[in-house]
């Protein structure tokens, strides 16, 4: 067990205190506190049993089932949020998370890994195929919000046109992985040759598990783990995010409220934290091992699993929830997260990072992030 690992075990504990505190009625604020702390080492469990499964499953096997719990933490939330009608916050929340992904976490990755280093280089292939892919993506958004403009244009018109580009955009997310596991399967493997030479480290053939390190057992070999404790582990922890969720979401309004901050600042800001932590710790920690290949794909896989595959089925589900939820951002989330995407495909292109360009990539977020702060009133 790593560090990590033994972390998050003992925030385990905050699991049946913020029970209590919603049983005993201790108060809005200590729901809210004990429900994140209890989320945080959930996600880290939920994302290191999918890892390990997959390990266990094999590259394929493994890349359907990352498809699925990549970023079950940030869905559960989401799906909760939607069926509470925090619709605006469910919005939030995606454009918080495009930015977090690409801004924070690469950011943190570049900032963490380059201190004490030149620069760190790594292969721009999958920030290539995820770059263009999050092109699409924004367009996608950009879209329906530029409809949404048009006064002549009814909701359900909006709706309908949404749930087209939901379609189309699972369609292109089941490509996405055809590219990566069959039709050009190699140039994911060429990304990590050396560092497999080197470390022992493989990849699991996909783009979304990129980043994605397996344990060596001793004597060089990697061990294949036991399938049902991590499975047991897997139902544990997503069972677990769901019932913290809603003790999260029931409350999320008031102490917005009592802190004099919006909805839409929670979704930007918070909401994406709390999902993420998983990956943002994951992908620091290989940058600061110097390697930027995984983190670098950790950081672009996780955007493209949200923009591809949690978006559309939000938008699907949210009229069985009763809450429909179409693609209609306001101007300001659409520049945020066009800026997100433009300025990590300019860093990431190139295959080459330095702490400078952390700094930058940091600022942009803060930058993004006050902005919806700023510009907002208190839900009072």
């Amino acid at each position: 067990m790593n560090s990590r690992q033994a972390i998050a075990l003992a925030l385990l504990a905050f699991v049946p205190i913020s029970a209590a505190a919603e049983h005993f009625h201790w108060g809005d604020g200590a729901v809210f506190l004990t429900a994140v702390l209890a989320i945080l080492p959930l996600a880290v469990w939920l994302s290191t049993a999918t890892e390990e499964i997959s390990i266990a499953l094999g590259p394929n096997l493994g890349a359907l089932l990352n498809a699925l719990f990549g970023n079950a933490t940030e869905l559960i939330i989401a799906l909760t949020a939607l069926r509470a009608g925090l619709v605006g916050i469910v919005k939030a929340s995606i454009t918080g998370t495009v930015m977090a992904n690409l801004l924070l976490a690469l950011g943190l990755s570049m900032l963490v890994g380059g201190i004490g280093r030149k620069e760190q280089t790594f292969q721009p292939v999958v920030a290539r195929v995820n770059g263009s892919a999050m092109t699409l993506a924004v367009l996608a958004i950009l879209i329906p919000s530029l409809t949404s403009l048009d006064p002549l244009q009814s909701a359900a018109g909006i709706g309908a046109f949404s749930r087209f580009v939901a379609w189309l955009l699972l369609l292109v997310y089941g490509l996405t992985l055809v590219f990566s596991l069959r039709t050009h399967r190699s140039l994911y493997e060429v990304a990590q040759v050396d560092l497999a030479a080197e470390t022992g480290v493989v990849e699991t053939g996909a783009a979304e598990l990129a980043g994605r390190e397996t344990a060596e057992a001793p004597g060089g070999h990697g061990h294949s783990p036991p399938l049902l404790p991590w499975f047991l582990v897997l139902l544990g922890a997503t069972a677990g995010i769901a019932y913290e969720s809603e003790l999260f979401v029931g409350v999320v309004e008031t102490v917005s409220e009592g802190f004099g901050l919006t909805g839409l600042f929670t979704g930007v800001v918070l909401l994406p934290l709390l999902g993420g932590v998983a990956e943002y710790i994951t992908a620091v920690g290989m940058a600061r091992r110097n390697k930027m290949d995984l983190a670098v794909s950790v950081a672009l896989g996780s955007t493209l699993l949200v923009a591809l595959l949690v978006v559309p089925v939000l938008v699907l589900v949210g009229p069985l929830l009763g809450h429909p939820l179409d693609l209609s951002f306001n101007p300001y989330e659409l520049v945020a997260i066009a800026t997100a995407v433009v300025v990590s495909n300019l860093a990431s292109l190139d295959g080459r990072s330095d702490w400078l360009e952390g700094v930058l990539l940091l600022a942009a977020y803060v930058i993004l992030a006050a902005g919806f702060f700023f510009q907002s009133t208190p839900i009072g």
